[in-house]
Parts: C-alpha cells; sequence; structure tokens
C-alpha cells in the first residue's frame, strides 16, 4: 500500500497565519491553526514548527504581497516592498523550502482563493472566474482555463481607479492613491475612517455601504469590460449577500446596456466555500501539483 500524502496550505494573512493540513487521499483537514502576524522571522518559525508537528509532502503558500511570482527572478518567492512592517524582502517560499525540505508553490491571498472558488465551482476550463476580496485591504485573482492571470507579475486591482459616488467626501485610506482607487475607497478601514466607527458595528443600512456597493460595482464593471470572466466572486467580510443587490445595481447601471451578461445574481456571487476558506482549499490543491 502507498505511503499516505499530506499537503500543507499557509493563508498568509497581515493579521494571522491560518495553517492546514489536508490527507490527499481523503479530502479530510487533519490539522489546524492560527498564530498572529507579528515580525517575518517569528511568524514564519512558528508556522514552520507546525508543519514540523504535521509533516506535508508539499505546502501552497497564499500570501498578502505584493510579491514576486516570476521563476526567472532573483527575488522569486520573495514579498516585494509592502506596507506591512519590516515583511518587505523576505524570503517566503525559500525560507520553508530549505526548513521543511518539501516542494513549495506560492501566490497571492487572492489567487488561491480564486483558485480555490476554481475547484469548488467544478474546476470547470471552458470558463473563467474572477475573485475579490473586500477586507483590511481589496485584492483580485483571476483564473482562466485553469491558470492565473499574470505570468510574471500577479494583478494588483485594488489599485484600479474609480471614480467618486456623488456626495461622498472622503480623503480615501489608500497611503499611494488617497481617494483615487478601490482600496482606498471601499476597504474595511475606510468605513471606520468615514464614521469613526468599526465597520462591524455599523448598521447595515448606513450609507457608507452604498458607497462601496458603488466602488465595488465599478471594479467589476472595469474587470468585466477587460476579462469578460464568466463567474465573479465578492469575498471578504466588508461586503453580504444583501449588499450585492446593490453591487449588481450598479453594475447594470455602469453598463447601460452595452454589452449582454448572464444574469448577474448568477454573474455577481458570495463564495461557494464557506468560512471564508477560498484560499485554504487553492492552497492544497495548488499543492497537490507539486506531487505529479
Amino acid at each position: 500500500m502507498a505511503d499516505k500524502k499530506y499537503v500543507g496550505s499557509i493563508e498568509a494573512g497581515g493579521t494571522k497565519f491560518i495553517l492546514a493540513v489536508q490527507d490527499v487521499e481523503t479530502g479530510e483537514t487533519v490539522a489546524t491553526d492560527r498564530i498572529p502576524t507579528t515580525g517575518a522571522d517569528e511568524t514564519l518559525k512558528k508556522s514552520a514548527e507546525f508543519f514540523k508537528k504535521h509533516p506535508v509532502d508539499a505546502l501552497g503558500i497564499g500570501t498578502f504581497g505584493p510579491i514576486d511570482i516570476n521563476p526567472n527572478s532573483h527575488t522569486f518567492g520573495y514579498i516585494l516592498d509592502t506596507p506591512k512592517r519590516g515583511w518587505s524582502g523576505t524570503n517566503v517560499k525559500g525560507f520553508f523550502e530549505k526548513e521543511l525540505g518539501i516542494p513549495v508553490i506560492m501566490t497571492t491571498d487572492v489567487n488561491a482563493s480564486c483558485y480555490g472558488e476554481y475547484i469548488a465551482r467544478g474546476k470547470d476550463d471552458t470558463k473563467s472566474y474572477f475573485y475579490v476580496t473586500i477586507g483590511t485591504g481589496v485584492g483580485a485573482g483571476i483564473v482562466q482555463g485553469g491558470k492565473f492571470l499574470g505570468l510574471n507579475n500577479h494583478p494588483e486591482m485594488g489599485h484600479m481607479l474609480i471614480k467618486r459616488y456623488p456626495g461622498d467626501n472622503y480623503e480615501g485610506k489608500c497611503p499611494f492613491h488617497g481617494a483615487d482607487c478601490v482600496e482606498g475607497m471601499a476597504a474595511g478601514p475606510s468605513l471606520e475612517g468615514r464614521t469613526g466607527i468599526p465597520g462591524e458595528k455599523l448598521s447595515r443600512d448606513n450609507e457608507v455601504f452604498t458607497y462601496v456597493a458603488y466602488y465595488v460595482a465599478q471594479m467589476l464593471f472595469n474587470v468585466y469590460m477587460s476579462a469578460r470572466p464568466d463567474v465573479m466572486v465578492v469575498g471578504g467580510s466588508v461586503l453580504n449577500e444583501d449588499d450585492l443587490v446593490k453591487v449588481r445595481k450598479y453594475f447594470d447601471k455602469f453598463n447601460n446596456n452595452y454589452v449582454a451578461t448572464p444574469d448577474l445574481d448568477e454573474l455577481i456571487v458570495r463564495p461557494a466555500v464557506a468560512n471564508n476558506g477560498s484560499a485554504t482549499l487553492g492552497d492544497f490543491e495548488l499543492a497537490k501539483t507539486l506531487l505529479k
């Protein structure tokens, strides 16, 4: 009987690392842990200790970025210049390859989530899948024909330029683009920035959620005009299913009957994987490609 195989996942976020191990044969998640994202050395060391206790044959990592995904680059697998203090220039992929002695595949957290949605929705290579997270930041990825959009560099669609909602005078939270990009106007910190109240404590009928829906709809429309994905998944904690009603309404307004679209209830959807588990599923499946 062949030896059992296990794959690992790291969802490397700005506030926490979510670690998991899957039994390849059964698909069962057999070990999990969460550790706070502190300094790079400490966080990576604690993550490696988890996988030394729960050994895996390959590891998939979906991380905050920006990261270097160009295999011909001398910084392949590194986190590049990032606002996350102390993490710029960290060789994440190389660290785990050396510490664990296993193959490692690494992409952005949103790419991993998009790949997880691609798997969960049937792994249909005749379709393209878009995933965006609206959370502490805004990021997105596209899987088309089973491959990621972006050969040597990954998308940074959260910094797509947008126009203001009439009457929204917020100065924006993005340190690079202020009020001019999606992240600056729609990410979670913008809710408290406008109101002084954390987003999770705001009433859902607060006008700020209309603003966010407007900006997210602009982003989706721009992506749809550029890449024409078959499914557009809106994840993250800022918007819920009810908010997508507004998003679809604004998307329809921006389109103004220019191109034919599928039913917007089927085009613009929430994640198929529960409890924000899309990235972990994506990491597992990407890790399995290293076992072949």
